[in-house]
């Protein structure tokens, strides 16, 4: 299946949950779902942006991941969709041509000791078994550049 691989900056918070919020589904059977990053804690899985915003994020969906890490300009963006953002949203494409393929995600349990705290899936208990990774390969090269969480719709 072929992907779209963007990257775009935007000056603001603000303008970054505007952005976030016309890439969100509109249909309640594709579900979005967070993850964000502080320096001192994680976010866990949620559906809600309730402490927004975070130097460090992503949004997922069964289409597209969106990440964003804060810079001195604002934020930049990262965009690993199977299909091109509508062109208003001003993501300018990466050189390449990608492929992509879905495989299974394994999150680990609440209790493994890798983490400091475990973090819970608190958008849904029942998001684990939906996880998927999505992986953006260059056709050129075979290379696998980018994996991204996505949600296998039921």
């Amino acid at each position: 299946m072929a992907g779209f691989v963007g990257c775009q900056q935007v000056a603001s918070a603000d303008e970054l949950k505007e952005l976030l919020l016309k890439l969100a589904p509109a249909t309640a059977s594709d579900s979005c779902y967070y993850f964000m990053r502080w320096p001192h804690q994680v976010s866990g899985i949620i559906s809600e942006l309730e402490e927004f915003p975070s130097p460090e994020g992503q949004m997922f969906t069964s289409k597209l991941e969106l990440r964003w890490k804060a810079s001195r300009a604002g934020y930049d963006l990262l965009y690993l969709g199977i299909a091109h953002p509508p062109r208003n949203l001003g993501f300018q494409a990466l050189d390449g041509q990608w492929g992509t393929v879905d495989r299974p995600a394994y999150p680990f349990p609440s209790t493994e000791t890798r983490f400091p705290q475990g973090f819970e899936h608190q958008a849904n208990p029942n998001i684990a078994q939906k996880l998927a990774q999505r992986y953006f390969i260059d056709t050129q090269t075979a290379t696998v550049h980018f994996i991204a969480l996505t949600v296998q719709n039921a």
